[in-house]
């Protein structure tokens, strides 16, 4: 079940939130779990044994590593930490990896690993990292272990950001699980922020999405220069409007329903550095693997190689949890390498130059590292990228540029206007009565444009849905 489609809005969340509010409070938990997994069933009516495995598994491990932690036993208590990871890892590798890794071996005629044609459960990523932080949690003493199954499933399974996130650490919001603040203000911002989310996916993301996909599809022999990095550029606000969009759809809800989640998302396109920008992006991602891998490691309180090499670590680790696939590894590693030279010198000079010279660096580098985001087919993605930067021979531009520049340039505009900070801070401007009345006018028609938009298109899901 897809958040920006009527089956949710207006059958599967209306009747939830209805429920939610009826109940007494002791029961909303309950109503949480039952619609959380209804919610999953929708979409993955084998898959959600999985889920059920995963939450007992870690449940008990979270009360053992308690339990070894209470009598002193730190090798028991590491022994339960390590047994969750081997769990969730393995679990991650079988479903998402084992096939990329036997197709790859039988490419160069390994045989042993068969090709099992596995179907990727929604949102394994996701969940596997939450449930998996939480034991690491339990054991540094940073959460306490959930002595109620239900509402440790709860958190497992909590619909809003089940399928694609954000990735929520069990010591940010356990406190949340067994007690939260229900009130109309929470309610009413989460409404706002739940319509800001799917006006972002309906009207900016859907729609630039379909320029992407001509210039993906084009043959590298019809591509322009000019052309290629329009559709690298189409696809860059398409990630961030789709992606950022589903964050704050879940934020919205989360706040519907009483919690609140940190956000993953802080306008990163206006970043002057690379730095700087994964400072912004996926928050939620990045943070967790600085918390449970970098620092691990030995973060940066080790030697320069060592450093490097945790860099390293981090950075593969963070292409391939996108996916299997040799173009996720490249642009993680892509990433190291910049992250890299800034560390090492460009950073003070960025810092040190005018702005406008850091966005159009960050801006440059960040658009090609979507192109190796988006384009999965190795032969494809070289000649795209020999494309974009002019070699092969490859024209400059033609007369379908023109056509799709003139086509899109409002949702191109909107979208490069939607990716700065400019209007909520003309928001916040605003007096107190004028931003109600302008927040709740905006939330009416945003909701009524959505309506015909949800009405007269097609299943469109979310990006990360397939991570």
């Amino acid at each position: 079940m897809v958040f920006s489609t009527p089956t949710f809005l207006f059958y599967f969340l209306a009747l939830t939130l209805l429920i939610y509010y009826l109940v007494p409070r002791k029961f909303r938990n309950v109503v949480i779990l039952c619609a959380s997994l209804f919610f999953y069933y929708w979409g993955e009516r084998v898959y959600v044994v999985i889920m059920f495995l995963s939450t007992a598994i870690d449940y008990t491990h979270g009360l053992l590593v308690e339990r070894c932690k209470r009598r002193d036993n730190d090798r028991g208590a590491r022994m339960a930490v390590a047994s969750s990871i081997v769990f969730n890892l393995a679990l991650l590798f079988f479903f998402k990896y084992w096939d990329f890794i036997a197709a790859s071996l039988q490419s160069v005629g390994l045989n042993f690993m068969p090709v099992l044609g596995i179907h990727l459960p929604i949102g394994i990523s996701f969940y596997t990292f939450q449930t998996m932080s939480y034991t690491i949690d339990v054991y540094r003493g940073d959460a306490r272990a959930q002595r109620s199954i239900l509402n440790f499933g709860t958190f497992v399974t909590l619909f809003p950001q089940l399928i694609a996130g954000p990735i929520i650490k069990y010591k940010d919001l356990g406190d949340q699980i067994d007690q939260r603040d229900c009130t109309v203000d929470k309610f009413a911002s989460g409404v706002q922020m739940f319509m800001i989310g799917l006006g972002k996916k309906l009207l900016i993301a859907n729609n630039v999405g379909m320029l992407w996909d001509s210039y993906k599809t084009m043959a590298l022999a019809d591509l322009t220069v000019a052309g290629a990095w329009l559709g690298v550029l189409a696809f860059t606000f398409q990630i961030y409007f789709d992606f950022s969009g589903y964050s704050d759809m879940a934020v919205g809800l989360g706040r519907m329903l009483g919690f609140e989640f940190l956000p993953n998302f802080n306008y990163p396109y206006i970043s002057k550095s690379i730095t700087e920008f994964w400072r912004r992006w996926h928050i939620s991602l990045s943070t967790w693997f600085r918390e449970y891998l970098y620092i691990p490691l030995g973060g940066n309180r080790c030697s320069k190689g060592r450093w490097m090499f945790n860099l390293f670590v981090v950075w593969a680790a963070t292409g391939i949890w996108h996916g299997a696939s040799w173009n996720y590894l490249i642009w993680g590693l892509y990433f190291f390498a910049l992250l890299m030279v800034e560390k090492f010198f460009l950073l003070d000079a960025l810092k040190k130059a005018p702005a406008l010279v850091g966005h159009v660096y960050t801006m440059f580098f960040v658009l090609v590292s979507w192109a190796i985001f988006g384009i999965e087919d190795a032969s494809r993605l070289g000649g795209y990228l020999k494309v974009m930067f002019g070699l092969g021979g490859a024209p400059l531009a033609d007369g379908t540029l023109g056509y799709y520049f003139i086509s899109y340039l409002p949702i191109l505009a909107l979208a490069a206007l939607s990716s700065t900070p400019l209007g909520a801070k003309l928001y916040h401007r605003l007096p107190q009565r004028a931003a109600q009345v302008t927040g709740a006018a905006a939330i009416i028609a945003g909701l009524l444009v959505c309506t015909a938009y949800l009405v007269d298109g097609t299943y469109n899901p979310f990006l990360y849905f397939r991570f």
